[in-house]
């Protein structure tokens, strides 16, 4: 597992500390839960979904990954 340092202002780690309490849960927890809610995934995680989808959809890989590819792009622009 990678360990990361980042930077925050002492309301906002206080406000994680005190959600994670709340939650009984880390705030590694927490962090890793914002992660797959904004839909950050592995690559692996990513090509297994264009799979899952591509088989359901009927498109073809190259098909499959394009709408894939639009639909994250307009996640991340909310």
């Amino acid at each position: 597992m990678s360990r990361l340092t980042i930077t925050l202002s002492e309301a906002r780690h206080r406000a994680l500390k005190e959600a994670s309490a709340q939650r009984a849960k880390t705030i590694g927890q927490l962090i890793e839960e914002s992660l797959e809610f904004y839909g950050i995934k592995t690559r692996e995680d990513a090509r297994a979904l264009v799979q899952r989808a591509r088989r359901h959809s009927g498109l073809d890989e190259a098909q499959a990954l394009a709408l894939a590819q639009r639909e994250v792009k307009a996640v991340r622009r909310r």
